[in-house]
């Protein structure tokens, strides 16, 4: 029950901060055009998008809690690529 209610919370915490750092990014990159600034806005929508679904899957649909970590983990590492290539061209 409580390690139900602990992801939720995180996977919460994740959405917000994740999603605002999404947004501030692609907010620059509209403003500046700067390519890097693109990447990373999608690095970190993915990362993103990864523990949102990882989470749905595990607490709305019934995906075993494996699954569910499986899926966010190889978001995360796609995410994480795209970080990383933000910083290679910036």
């Amino acid at each position: 029950m409580y390690t139900n209610l602990l992801i939720i919370g995180a996977k919460t915490g994740i959405l917000l901060l994740g999603g605002s750092i999404t947004y501030y990014a692609a907010s620059a990159y509209r403003r500046t055009g700067d390519e890097s600034l693109r990447a990373l806005a999608v690095g970190f929508g993915v990362v993103t998008f990864g523990a949102l679904l990882g989470g749905i899957l595990d607490q709305t649909l019934g995906v075993s809690l494996g699954v569910g970590v499986a899926v966010n983990s190889v978001l995360t590492a796609a995410g994480f690529a795209f970080i990383l290539y933000s910083l290679f061209i910036g």
